[in-house]
């Protein structure tokens, strides 16, 4: 409020860990961000705990695909099966992705 920026043009960043430790008090804080317009992204996905249940219950509007494994696209089956995965899955809770770390050639 103070800056006058407005809520939908801020993006909060949390992680997997944060949202399983603390599920009560971080959904009702997601929540109620949201409900003011703030956008709330799950940073370094695929790296933490990787319970899909917060996914469900949690209002998430972006995941980033952490780097470990966009850096070995090209080099790795697993790590392109994973990373592919992880963006049907975001299609499909009709979330936003982003891929860390794609500033290679490859």
């Amino acid at each position: 409020k103070e800056t006058g920026l407005a809520p939908s043009r801020l993006q909060l960043e949390t992680t997997e860990s944060v949202l399983l430790e603390h599920n009560d008090m971080i959904g009702t804080v997601i929540a109620a961000l949201r409900q003011s317009g703030v956008r709330i992204v799950l940073d370094d996905f695929g790296t933490g705990y990787s319970s899909l249940s917060y996914l469900r219950r949690q209002a998430i509007d972006k995941l980033k695909i952490d780097r470990s494994f966009v850096r070995l696209l090209d080099e790795d089956e697993s790590a392109r099966a994973i990373a592919k995965t992880l963006i049907d899955l975001a299609r499909t809770l009709r979330v936003e992705v982003t891929a860390e770390g794609v500033e290679t050639d490859a």
